[in-house]
């Protein structure tokens, strides 16, 4: 069924295209004598303001009490961060693009 329709969509077809190209040949000459002989006038905007300064806020900072001590409460061992060894050779990392292998 579709095989007997496709010379009666050929013709539309061909007709959009052929438009189109004509369309875009004429929008573009027209966009070209316009920007040819149109100027526009430069625009004066008005000075941007400044920035303000703003006071420094001064807010007591209130002193926290110090914990009191609770006998029976055994001390939390911290983690300590591990130390790298002396060494150890200095990284060196090559760009992608030098490698030599193919």
């Amino acid at each position: 069924m579709a095989y007997n329709h496709f010379p009666s969509l050929l013709l539309p077809t061909l007709l959009v295209a052929l438009l189109s190209f004509n369309a875009d040949k004429s929008l573009g000459a027209e966009a070209r004598s316009l920007q040819e002989t149109t100027t526009l006038p430069k625009l004066e905007f008005p000075p941007f303001p400044g920035i303000p300064t703003l006071p420094k806020p001064d807010l007591p900072v209130p002193k926290l009490p110090e914990l009191p001590e609770i006998p029976g409460l055994p001390k939390p061992e911290l983690p300590t961060i591990p130390t790298l060894p002396k060494d150890l050779p200095f990284p060196f990392f090559s760009p992608p693009h030098a490698t030599t292998n193919p």
